[in-house]
């Protein structure tokens, strides 16, 4: 069986650039390296957002070689500490969301799902990342959602709700004129809250000195060292199946270090967002697609930590979603073959397939296996007068059945999260830690500003 690899042009080069740039770096920097390596002076935190125990595990046996007797381990496994609980404050009971937990990351305080950096009485708290802003260090974000998603908002503005997008974008320009806000990289998708008819922030950004690229061809053609302003997409970026580089996470990572790199340190906020989008919608393909995604970076900041010792990498979840379940229905039995060669996401084969003359052979190709009788039934069943969502329902249930793959809920779960972290200062996220641990653990290291 030969999986299938996705490889592009820009990948590759992003990848040979940015080791090269790592080993100069590594040349030139070496005196600035910090003697004591328990303290770091770069903190990137990863957050593979809905990412539970069962999607590092499924991912695992996608990824394994089945001619050899054993499953070999993933780039993440290595890495493995502790664990994370995840629930928010107790107004809201023991399931969170992705806005309390990322309060809950960056800030070190509980708080009700929906709250943007507050607390339960709606004052404003600190995050991390505003807290490296104020010790001297660059700060960023680089995320798979559209910049304003609850993540990447709650560590860098404050707000009573996560859905109040439009307002959010707002606050990340106007805390900025107003020297609160302290993003000097923020890369991920949003066109559509940050170009408006009411206002275009990305104009007035480029009015306080950002740089701006829409297209990931912009993005590494930048300068290095200067705000950056990158996004590319309406909303979020298009799933890592769809988009144009599937590993697309791994080139904003890659461009967000090489803009925040200064001999003070800086702190980056690195999301694999769709995890969890994928959770939502009950689909495994996208979901071992986004991991693939999730693993390159991990690979990448190895890379780059190999080179730069002085650097800590922590990627955890902030909740697990979907209730996936790997053997479904008392079979023991999981077959990710079936998922390896997926040549794009079931919601473009949903929109596309009306416009086929053999839906049924479109859907083998696309697949990249043939179909039984009874799946060509469900497929011929199929009409331009059923919703896109309806045939794309259809398609996940044939790859749900073929590889046995179970789902409890579309929405979020309340288990124990996973926990990796590796370079200077890692030992101290072993165990099973509160979320709220691992923010007060990276308060710690940055110090008090006064």
């Amino acid at each position: 069986m030969v999986k299938k690899k996705f490889y592009t042009i820009n990948m590759v080069a992003a990848v040979t650039l940015f080791s090269a740039a790592c080993t100069t770096t590594k040349q030139q920097d070496t005196s600035e390296v910090q003697t004591n390596v328990n303290t770091p002076k770069n903190i990137i935190m990863v957050i593979s957002d809905g990412m539970g125990p069962a999607y590092t595990t499924a991912y695992r046996l996608y990824k394994d070689e089945p001619n050899t007797p054993m499953v070999e381990p993933t780039a993440l496994d290595p890495f493995l500490v502790g664990t994370s609980r995840t629930y928010p404050a107790s107004v809201s009971g023991y399931i969170t969301d992705s806005a309390a937990s990322a309060t809950a990351l960056s800030a070190g305080i509980k708080t009700y799902n929906g709250a943007i950096g507050l607390d339960v009485d709606k004052k404003p708290l600190e995050s991390v990342l505003q807290r490296a802003k104020k010790v001297g260090k660059k700060t960023g974000v680089a995320v798979t959602s559209q910049i304003v998603h609850a993540t990447p908002a709650a560590y860098i503005v404050h707000n009573e709700s996560r859905n109040n997008y439009n307002e959010i974008a707002d606050s990340f320009l106007d805390d900025r004129i107003n020297n609160k806000n302290v993003a000097d990289v923020m890369l991920g998708g949003g066109w559509s809250y940050f170009i408006r008819d009411d206002r275009n922030l990305v104009d007035e950004f480029k009015a306080l000195g950002y740089q701006y690229a829409d297209s990931y061809t912009d993005l590494l053609a930048l300068p290095k060292g200067k705000p950056t302003l990158g996004l590319f997409a309406d909303k979020g970026l298009s799933k890592a199946l769809d988009d144009t580089n599937p590993y697309r996470l791994s080139v904003l990572t890659e461009s967000a270090i090489s803009q925040l790199e200064n001999v003070n340190g800086y702190f980056l906020l690195v999301e694999a967002s769709q995890v969890d989008w994928a959770g939502h919608a009950n689909d495994i393909a996208s979901a071992m697609g986004e991991m693939e995604d999730l693993e390159q970076t991990i690979k990448l900041l190895k890379n780059y930590v190999d080179m730069h010792p002085d650097t800590l990498v922590v990627l955890t979840a902030d909740h697990s979603t979907g209730g996936l379940t790997i053997g479904a229905d008392g079979d023991y039995r999981w077959s990710p073959e079936f998922i390896q060669n997926m040549k794009a996401s079931v919601t473009v084969m949903s929109e596309k397939i009306t416009d086929e003359e053999d839906m049924a052979l479109y859907i083998e190709d696309m697949f990249g296996f043939a179909l039984n009788g009874d799946e060509k039934n469900l497929i011929s069943g199929m009409s331009v007068d059923m919703e896109p969502a309806e045939r794309e329902s259809v398609l996940k249930s044939i790859l749900d059945k073929r590889t046995n793959t179970g789902w409890t809920t579309s929405g979020h779960t309340g288990v124990d999260v996973e926990v990796y972290a590796f370079g200077a200062g890692s030992q101290a996220f072993a165990g099973n830690l509160n979320n709220t641990d691992i923010a007060k653990q990276i308060f710690e290291f940055l110090g008090d500003n006064e």
